[in-house]
C-alpha cells in the first residue's frame, strides 16, 4: 500500500512518525521541485537501514577513505572480493571481514550516512512524499544499520533548535567563509581538533558552506556548526552574498536573478525555475527569488507550488505588498479563497490607490461572491 502526498499537508515529522509508530518496511522517497533534490530512505520495521540524497550522492567507500579509517588499497581489495565472491555480501561487511575497519567504526559511519540524509529532509517545508511497503532487500548502500526513528526525531527537533543559535553567524549555507585579517605583531596560535582544521583548509574565499560541506563529504549541519566557532572565535569572518561583502557572490546572485527574469520573458520557466532555485538554495530568505520562483511555476501549472512559494516569500518579508498581490492571484488560481482574500486585503490597505488597486478590489468582491455561491451549494 502506497502512502504519499504533499508535505504541506503532511510533514516530514509526521511523516516519520507515522512509519515508526506503525512498523512499516520499504522506501520512502521524498522529492523538492524547488530544491531540484530527492532523498530516499528505508525503513525495516519502523527503523531506518539506509538513506541517501541526490545533492550529496557520496558512497561509504569515500566516505571511510576521507574520514582516515580505510585506505584506498583496503577499499580495492574489498571491491576486488566483492566482485569475486558473488554472494552479495556488502562491501562495508567485506571490509570488516578483511580487518580494514572494526563492525563498530562501520556502523558509526553508516548511521552518520543515514542521520545526515535524514536531517536535510526533515528541514524541507515544500515537496512531495511517497511511501511503498516491500522487503529491503535491494537496498542500494554499501552497508545498512538499524537507527531507531525516535532518535532520530529527537536529535532533529535538536538540531533545529541549534540551526537557530548558528544562524546569529552563519546565516545559511550560501555565506562565504574568509579567513580573519591578523595583526602582524601578533601572529596568532591555533587551538583546533582536526575536523576544524580540516575546514579551515577548505576556506579560500571562494567557496561557501554548502560547497565545503559537499566536498568534504559532510553534512551542511555539521560544517555550519564548525564555521560557527571559528567565527565566534575571530579566526573567520563571513560574506554574505546578498549583503555586498563578497562582490563575486552577489554579481552571482544578481545574474540568476536576471537570468531566471530573461527566461520567463522568453517563455522558458524550466530554466527560470532553474536559475531561480539557484538563489534560493544558498539564501532561502529572497524574496525576489521565491517571486521569480512561483512565477515559473505558475507557467508551469504547479499553482500550489507557486502558492507555496509565495507564503514563503511572504513570511520572509509580511510587508511586501506586491508579494501579497502576486500571492492573491496565485491562491485564487490553486481555489484557496481563504489566502487569496486575506492577501487581497492586505495589498488594498498598503497600497489603496496603486494602478492595481481596483482590479484587486473587483477580485476580491468576485471571491467573496464565489465562496458563498460555494458554501450555499454545499450546504444546500
Amino acid at each position: 500500500m502506497a502512502i504519499e502526498g504533499p508535505l504541506r499537508e503532511l510533514g516530514i515529522h509526521d511523516v516519520f512518525q507515522l512509519l515508526d509508530l506503525s512498523r512499516k518496511t520499504g522506501s520512502l522517497r521524498v522529492t523538492s521541485s524547488l530544491r531540484d533534490n530527492e532523498g530516499i530512505v528505508f525503513f525495516s520495521n519502523g527503523k531506518v537501514a539506509f538513506a541517501s540524497i541526490r545533492s550529496n550522492p557520496h558512497p561509504l567507500g569515500e566516505i571511510l577513505i576521507r574520514a582516515g579509517k580505510i585506505t584506498d588499497a583496503d577499499l580495492d581489495r574489498a571491491r576486488s572480493l566483492q566482485g569475486t565472491r558473488g554472494d552479495g555480501v556488502r562491501l562495508g561487511h567485506i571490509l570488516v571481514e578483511i580487518g580494514a575497519i572494526t563492525a563498530r567504526e562501520l556502523d558509526r559511519h553508516v548511521r552518520g550516512q543515514i542521520e545526515a540524509v535524514v536531517f536535510e529532509l526533515m528541514s524541507w517545508n515544500e515537496g512531495f512524499f511517497s511511501f511503498e511497503e516491500g522487503a529491503v532487500d535491494d537496498v542500494p548502500g554499501e552497508a545498512t544499520a538499524s537507527v531507531s526513528t525516535e532518535s532520530l526525531l529527537m536529535e532533529g527537533a535538536r538540531r533545529i533548535d541549534e540551526w537557530s543559535r548558528i544562524e546569529g553567524k552563519v546565516a545559511h549555507v550560501g555565506v562565504v567563509p574568509v579567513l580573519a585579517p591578523t595583526p602582524g605583531d601578533h601572529p596568532a596560535m591555533l587551538d583546533l581538533l582536526p575536523n576544524e582544521w580540516e575546514v579551515l583548509t577548505m576556506i579560500d574565499g571562494q567557496r561557501d558552506v554548502k560547497s565545503i560541506a559537499t566536498d568534504l563529504a559532510r553534512s551542511d549541519f555539521d560544517v555550519a556548526k564548525i564555521m560557527y566557532g571559528l567565527v565566534s572565535t575571530g579566526i573567520v569572518e563571513i560574506r554574505n552574498p546578498g549583503s555586498g561583502g563578497s562582490a563575486a557572490a552577489a554579481e552571482g546572485t544578481t545574474a540568476q536573478l536576471a537570468r531566471s527574469e530573461a527566461a520567463l520573458r522568453a517563455g522558458n520557466p524550466d530554466e527560470a525555475l532553474s536559475c531561480a532555485r539557484r538563489v534560493v538554495s544558498a539564501d532561502s530568505r529572497n524574496v525576489s527569488a521565491r517571486r521569480l520562483a512561483s512565477r515559473a511555476l505558475t507557467l508551469l501549472g504547479r499553482h500550489a507550488d507557486a502558492v507555496e512559494e509565495l507564503k514563503r516569500a511572504s513570511q520572509a518579508d509580511p510587508f511586501d505588498p506586491t508579494v501579497q498581490l502576486e500571492l492573491g492571484f496565485a491562491a485564487a488560481r490553486s481555489g484557496d479563497f481563504a489566502t487569496a482574500t486575506t492577501s487581497w486585503s492586505h495589498f488594498i490597505a498598503a497600497r489603496p490607490d496603486a494602478p492595481e488597486a481596483e482590479r484587486v478590489r473587483a477580485a476580491l468582491s468576485a471571491a467573496a461572491a464565489l465562496h458563498t455561491a460555494i458554501e450555499e451549494a454545499r450546504h444546500g
